[in-house]
């Protein structure tokens, strides 16, 4: 974080902004600005809109929370204009940002890690309404979009493929599905916390996420220790092989018959949720660390140049 001649760093803590994410954003903002208000920090609370760069320059705050969620927030975008700026900022840097916000790049770069994979391809959204294009069952998903938002699963029995709605983008991401226990892992610095089994009742989609009672959590998961180890080791080169910084969490599917062969890597958050709900403060506490001593150490952890 840079230096300055404030005792008590002034920070910005960015939330809401235009993504389908904007209330969870909103809420994870809402209680890191509280946090790091007990923590003796002087917060000022943006909700990021167009003129976000004037009102930065304007307040000249010491650091950046940024709580954004989803496009624009998460994918490099903002990060670019904090770099531009000079402000120090949290979570992973412009490049980390954009290529963890593409699915199918970030793929890539996993696989390159040795890192094990689900079988995807992205095509046209009319070429996914027309017909199958891997046997099911598989998973259409928005390639650049978090939290679950706009995930179809076609069923082994389907017999045509999904209709997709009208605010899918153009071009789709088609996925292998996984089946399996859901688990997840956090990463702060250079540090993998611990595995969470995710319970639900049906897809872990944007309300299992974030609903009161939408989903139940297990921490530590309740899994083999070999297991274990995997999504620990795995999370931590997932973070190191996108560049990231700060804190991340990476989600996993365990086809528990399969052993060790059934453990896939889907997916890598560069800004996990900070609500009530969300499962890196959980993690976090199970190790000792409150959520005020989380943002604390996200602040502190904050840079640009990167």
């Amino acid at each position: 974080m840079g230096k300055s001649s404030r005792t008590t760093p002034k920070v910005a803590v960015l939330m809401g902004g235009p993504s389908k994410e904007r209330e969870v954003s909103l809420s994870s903002g809402r209680g890191c600005a509280a946090a790091l208000r007990g923590e003796g920090y002087e917060v000022v609370e943006l909700d990021a809109g167009p003129d976000l760069c004037a009102r930065l320059a304007e307040l000249k705050p010491d650091v950046i929370l940024n709580a954004l969620h989803g496009r624009w927030g998460e994918d490099g975008c903002v990060q670019g204009m904090l770099e531009w700026l000079g402000l120090p900022y949290t979570h992973s840097g412009v490049l980390a940002s954009a290529l963890a916000m593409d699915k199918q790049r970030s793929k890539a770069a996993f696989q390159a890690a040795g890192l094990p994979v689900a079988q995807s391809v992205i095509v046209t959204k009319s070429d996914a309404m027309t017909a199958h294009v891997m046997a099911p069952p598989y998973v259409v998903k928005p390639n650049n979009e978090g939290s679950s938002v706009g995930i179809y699963i076609v069923h082994e029995s389907a017999n045509a493929p999904p209709q997709l709605s009208e605010d899918m983008p153009e071009q789709v991401m088609v996925e292998q599905y996984v089946a399996g226990r859901e688990l997840t892992t956090t990463v702060v610095g250079d540090r993998a916390l611990t595995v969470t089994e995710i319970l639900t009742d049906g897809w872990y989609d944007y309300d299992a996420k974030y609903k009161p009672g939408g989903s139940r959590h297990v921490v530590p998961a309740e899994i083999p220790a070999d297991i274990f180890d995997l999504c620990m080791d795995y999370a931590l080169r997932a973070h190191e092989a996108l560049g990231c910084r700060g804190v991340s969490r990476t989600d996993f599917r365990w086809d528990e018959a399969r052993g060790a062969d059934g453990l896939f890597l889907l997916e890598t958050n560069t800004q996990p949720g900070m609500t009530p709900t969300s499962l890196v403060p959980e993690q976090a506490g199970k190790l000792g660390m409150s959520f005020g001593e989380l943002c604390v150490w996200m602040v502190e952890d904050a840079s640009c140049n990167r």
